[in-house]
């Protein structure tokens, strides 16, 4: 696509044609595409409003009924903040009496929108014309919140003290521009020193306006948060997706913290106090010393390095999982019953699967250097129970903890 043709999806014609197209379905949409061409339609229109009706039904996933109105590319959408964690994002800045915010990177617009509903002006700006001009006609119900096309290292912005109500919003691009990969996505980057904006520029951004958040990779290195910030990682319904850094005045918990988000239910957020005293945490020392209870930490946490903020004790340190005499109640863990606890030997464990009528395993590993894939097809067979079984490590060697859901 092009903006002149972003421009009539998001206006007279063209988006009434979107808008009334039947759902989207793969079967019938070469057959629709003939019938809208032999119409006399626009052949370039008709493409790009049944490439648009495909990623609205993708999208309903992530944005459920708002998909409907939007606008997409499909790496935009892939790489788009979720709805329920841009809410998220546009409340610190709300909270912390941040009037306006500059969105360095917008994408297809998740995050402005999301500061539009907050009540917060927006000036967004994204390096693709096509991709900001989707920004900007995703961004029509507001009208204090604009997207436009610019390079965000030219942006021009307040000073410290004229700037006090002005937040900085980056999101910088962690993909190959032109490399996909073979599912046709844009390759991913990882470093800090590859993102753009750069790490340093970002950096820079916040030194200037102090209000400064930017979501970053899941894989952000703890060693690179910057004095006096927070970093949290969120999940959703248990996937890792972001990490964000935040500066001065959004800034709710020094370090690190994670969020675990879920559907009908407030986050639930661990942070270092959470942890206490490191020196206090004994993992396991031997696999007879396994509880009747196994907790699970939200990959958020692990990913945070504060699992330890665990009851118990861990089976390793940083694995996530921990031993317990009782059933963990806080919200960010999961508890299991356990039933057998072995050491990782897959025989054994065949056998005493065998003895139970379980053919099909749930496998689910953290802390041991195996091929999961294998092991889970050297021990499936046409019995017809199934079980949960957890592989971790327990000073230094693999153990297997079959285990049932509470």
């Amino acid at each position: 696509m092009d903006p002149e043709l972003v421009a009539r999806l998001s206006s007279g014609d063209g988006r009434h044609l979107l808008d009334t197209l039947p759902p989207y379905a793969a079967a019938s949409a070469l057959a629709l595409t003939s019938q809208l061409r032999a119409a006399g339609r626009d052949p370039d229109l008709v493409t790009a409003v049944l490439a648009q009706s495909r990623l609205r039904a993708l999208a309903s996933d992530k944005f459920g009924e708002r998909a409907a109105t939007m606008l997409f590319t499909a790496d935009g959408l892939e790489q788009a903040t979720r709805p329920q964690l841009a809410a998220r994002h546009a409340e610190r800045f709300a909270a912390a009496g941040i009037g306006q915010v500059a969105d360095l990177g917008c994408g297809i617009g998740s995050d402005a929108m999301a500061f539009a509903e907050a009540g917060l002006s927006v000036d967004a700006l994204d390096v693709d014309p096509v991709t900001a001009a989707i920004a900007s006609s995703n961004l029509k119900p507001w009208p204090a919140a604009v997207a436009r096309a610019g390079q965000a290292t030219q942006v021009s912005l307040p000073s410290r003290v004229s700037g006090r109500h002005t937040g900085v919003w980056v999101d910088p691009a962690r993909r190959v521009s032109g490399v996909r990969d073979h599912a046709g996505r844009a390759r991913r980057v990882f470093a800090l020193d590859a993102l753009s904006p750069s790490w340093a520029q970002v950096r820079a951004w916040a030194a200037d306006i102090p209000a400064t958040g930017a979501k970053l990779s899941p894989a952000f290195a703890h060693a690179a948060l910057p004095d006096g910030c927070e970093a949290q990682w969120t999940s959703w319904r248990g996937e890792v997706l972001e990490c964000v850094v935040w500066w001065g005045p959004l800034v709710h918990s020094r370090g690190r913290t994670a969020a675990v988000c879920r559907p009908g239910a407030p986050a639930a957020v661990v942070t270092e106090a959470d942890v206490g005293d490191p020196a206090g945490h004994r993992p396991l020392s031997a696999l007879s010393e396994i509880g009747p209870w196994l907790l699970e930490a939200d990959k958020s946490v692990v990913r945070a390095g504060l699992s330890g903020a665990l009851p118990g004790r861990e089976l390793s340190a940083a694995v996530g999982y921990a031993s317990s005499d009782t059933i963990g109640t806080q919200p960010w863990l999961r508890s299991y019953r356990v039933i057998e606890a072995m050491p990782l030997r897959v025989k054994a464990i065949r056998s005493w699967l065998r003895q139970r009528d379980i053919g099909r395993v749930t496998l689910k590993k953290r802390g041991a250097a195996i091929d999961a894939d294998a092991l889970r097809r050297s021990l499936l067979s046409s019995a017809e129970g199934s079980a949960i079984l957890v592989v971790s490590a327990i000073a230094g060697r693999a153990v297997a903890i079959v285990v049932e859901r509470s």
